[in-house]
């Protein structure tokens, strides 16, 4: 089964669009109307979607950290930094995630891009 990715804010569209055109589920923080929640309570927000959510802000780094330590489950996250990965290799990369990955490779776990 096809792994469905969450978008926080701080996503181009560029990517949401160029993983929908090769077929990828994505839901955006924006059109989920979570836009303006805090990074704890988006995270949140992608889990209970069971939607791995995908960032560019260093911020969800430290959450996702910190819910390792103490034992808080979290449906998985996927960085990739704003200046160091293109917004092409982050598509490549993302669509192979949400197509060969397994909830099992992410849950409560951060994978980096590029992969």
């Amino acid at each position: 089964m096809a792994l469905t990715l969450y978008m926080d804010h701080h996503v181009p569209r560029a990517i949401t669009s160029g993983l929908r055109a090769r077929g990828v589920d994505v839901l955006t923080a924006y059109e989920d109307g979570a836009h303006e929640l805090e990074d704890v309570t988006l995270l949140d927000r992608a889990s209970e979607l069971k939607r791995v959510l995908f960032t560019r802000d260093e911020d969800f780094l430290v959450e996702a950290t910190r819910r390792q330590e103490v034992g808080i489950p979290f449906y998985g996250v996927v960085y990739a930094h704003q200046l160091r990965v293109s917004i092409g290799r982050s598509i490549d990369d993302l669509e192979i995630i949400a197509a060969v990955g397994e909830e099992a490779d992410l849950l409560n776990e951060v994978k980096y891009l590029p992969l």
